[in-house]
């Protein structure tokens, strides 16, 4: 954490750690990630292509969720706070989320590792998309972590080999027309839109 207070992103300076509580006093009308007390600028917005995987996605999630429940299917901008024991320094806006837990819900986001995460891969976020945030989540124990390549028409998908351990089993590829299924979400079935 600077020692300098904050005031929105005019106080984020070169290699400077941040806290949650630094992210929160940020102006609401800018989207920021914070990894490890990093910073990440989250703007421009994302491309209309983007935004239509995102809403194809979010839309089967949700439908399946409200017909087999207790699930909730939430979609960025949320806030998702991870925090470790030694720090609390790591808030992120996944594109798409699952939450079968409805404690970890609450007005401000949702606090704790979701069953399932998915990223649509832009060439901005590619490379935290695949790297640090797919660490981030296999160490926060998310389930499930879907990567779509919009590019490829490929999703990468990491699954938990066993929740208390916190580690992913190798990355499975799906291809343009194979349907990916979800371990977290028994049932569930996705594949590209058309186009």
């Amino acid at each position: 954490m600077s020692d300098k207070p904050t005031a929105g992103s005019s106080a984020i300076q070169p290699d400077g750690r941040y806290t949650v509580a630094d992210y929160l006093s940020w102006p609401q009308t800018e989207r920021w990630e914070l990894i490890h007390g990093v910073p990440y600028n989250m703007s421009p917005a994302p491309s209309v292509p983007h935004q239509r995987v995102v809403g194809h996605v979010y839309s089967a999630l949700r439908e399946h969720t409200r017909r087999h429940g207790p699930c909730e299917t939430l979609v960025a901008p949320t806030d998702l706070f991870l925090p470790r024991d030694d720090a609390d320094d790591t808030v992120v806006q996944p594109d798409v989320m699952v939450i079968c837990d409805p404690d970890k819900i609450d007005d401000r986001g949702v606090t704790g590792a979701p069953d399932l995460i998915v990223e649509v891969l832009s060439d901005s976020t590619a490379y935290k998309d695949l790297s640090e945030k797919r660490i981030l989540y296999e160490a926060a124990g998310v389930r499930e972590y879907w990567a779509i390549n919009l590019a490829t028409r490929t999703v990468l998908v990491w699954r938990l080999i066993d929740p208390g351990d916190r580690r992913y089993a190798p990355v499975k590829e799906y291809r343009n027309d194979d349907p990916v299924d979800s371990s977290a979400l028994p049932g569930f079935l996705w594949t590209f839109p058309e186009g």
